[in-house]
């Protein structure tokens, strides 16, 4: 081997040994950044002319363990879809109050049986007369409360629904240029890596919004799918509108058209159980608003139903004629089995009771149809009242079971129903998470382990001193050669 050769071969291994110490010290820097892959050094022998004429670099290799990504995706869609739900069902439950809460539905009523029993016992006493009033008040401010905190609930679906779809249309330009930028680094055979880092986090941002498959494609672009086969990647990004409702009440709907689905290039797409869009935030966004929170408004009107009907049965009290409301109205008026819906949301005390909207205390013991006339000491209609709210009775509303309680119990029902699904929504949730941190904790596992590195970084040590003590035996050559 000629002194030229021997010099090149060190020269090259240097530089192999100098890149090599680069590509290290990259993974040791980058050992937490989330979406970094581990690089490796490519190398190859390098000859000319069947000679051996060094190493050369061929490249630096990305390596990161795509099944566990893939995975990984798919839980924190997942986790994001269970979150959403878990959290406006605690939101529901927290309006609505659990039973042993006197701030509670099932509390309000229970508080205005008790106003009504003491007020019976002396129904001459103004102030326990205003108790109840006020007690009525509350329960029928309760009602409109719950009933604002669902419709409250579906306008903010409907408003994270159109941020979600904006920040899902933006990650799609970013990664399709992420694509182009990658295929034009490779065809100028300069290193890519950092750009499939970026693109690898860009994927991730948008992975729990909806559920995504990575295809990889030529020169070293990705294609996106969901599992559901909706095409969002595939050489140009796919385009998703929305239009979100500037405020959303009971009877708003995809059905009545007043309420926007989702489009995929202008092809309406579902994102709903079941839909090619669902399993990530943005179908929990659209069940909450188009399922759960119509189920929950359903549910509470049933309940103000029961109640407006209780105390409007001419039986309870028969001062009322068929047309005339009870002591809870629908908006002050009679209420019609037709428009249940909302009903909770409307529901408030009668006005002839109210002395402030001109009525009179007195006709809660007299009688809502007549005139605050009989003896002080006649409790018959208080009594009657408090019977309404205790008898057994089968809801007439068809949104919710035909099981014959007391108005207290049905309230108590109701809080269970929410109860139930938010714990069932929990566990769910727990599970999500212990999935999705556990395919986390995989993917770091395969990420970049630091004594390795430091393993390597010895053996870098040595090729580097090795190849300089080469160049620096081949320097005294010379010498002893030019001193000859």
């Amino acid at each position: 081997m000629s002194i030229s050769s021997a010099l090149s071969n060190a020269r090259t291994g240097l530089t192999a040994a100098s890149r090599a110490a680069e590509v290290v010290s990259a993974n040791v820097a980058n050992a937490l950044t989330p979406g970094y892959g581990r690089r490796e050094l490519e190398l190859s022998a390098q000859s000319l002319g069947g000679n051996g004429t060094g190493v050369r670099i061929e490249g630096i290799r990305r390596n990161v363990d795509q099944p566990i990504i893939a995975e990984r995706r798919l839980a924190d869609a997942g986790l994001a879809d269970q979150t959403a739900r878990a959290d406006f069902l605690a939101r529901i439950e927290q309006a609505i109050g659990t039973p042993d809460d006197p701030r509670s539905l099932t509390g309000r009523i229970n508080a205005l049986e008790a106003s009504l029993i003491q007020a019976a016992s002396r129904p001459d006493s103004l102030p326990r007369l205003q108790e109840t009033l006020d007690a009525a008040s509350a329960l029928a401010g309760a009602l409109n409360a719950a009933s604002d905190t669902v419709q409250a609930q579906r306008m903010e679906a409907d408003r994270e629904i159109a941020r979600q779809v904006e920040r899902l249309n933006k990650g799609l330009e970013n990664i399709a240029l992420l694509n182009r930028k990658i295929t034009t680094q490779l065809g100028a055979g300069r290193d890519a890596t950092a750009l499939m880092d970026q693109r690898q986090q860009e994927v991730d941002r948008i992975a729990s919004i909806v559920p995504l498959r990575e295809v990889p494609r030529d020169r070293g672009q990705i294609a996106l799918y969901t599992p559901g086969g909706a095409i969002l990647l595939d050489g140009a990004p796919a385009t998703l509108s929305f239009t979100p409702a500037g405020v959303i009440v009971p009877e708003m709907s995809v059905a009545s058209g007043a309420l926007s689905e989702i489009s995929l290039n202008g092809r309406v797409l579902s994102a709903s159980e079941g839909g090619p869009l669902a399993g990530g935030s943005l179908g929990a966004l659209f069940y909450i608003r188009d399922s759960f929170a119509i189920d929950a408004q359903g549910q509470l009107d049933a309940l103000a139903r029961d109640l407006v009907e209780r105390f409007a049965d001419p039986a309870t009290d028969p001062t009322l004629g068929l047309s005339d409301p009870g002591l809870l109205t629908d908006a002050g008026g009679v209420f019609d089995p037709a428009n249940e819906l909302g009903l909770s949301g409307r529901v408030s005390v009668n006005p002839l009771a109210d002395p402030d909207a001109g009525g009179s205390l007195l006709r809660l013991r007299d009688g809502l149809g007549a005139a605050p006339a009989s003896a002080p000491g006649d409790a018959t209609r208080l009594l009657a009242l408090a019977d309404a709210l205790t008898a057994s009775r089968v809801p007439a509303s068809s949104t919710i079971s035909n099981v014959a309680r007391s108005a207290s119990g049905l309230s108590s029902d109701v809080a269970s129903f929410f109860g139930n699904l938010r714990l069932a929504a929990e566990a769910d949730q727990g599970f999500a998470s212990a999935l999705a941190d556990g395919l986390r904790e995989s993917e770091l596992q395969g990420g970049v382990d630091s004594d390795f590195e430091m393993q390597q970084l010895l053996l870098v040590e040595q090729a580097f001193s090795a190849n300089a003590r080469v160049i620096s035996t081949i320097d005294d050559l010379i010498q002893t050669l030019l001193g000859l």
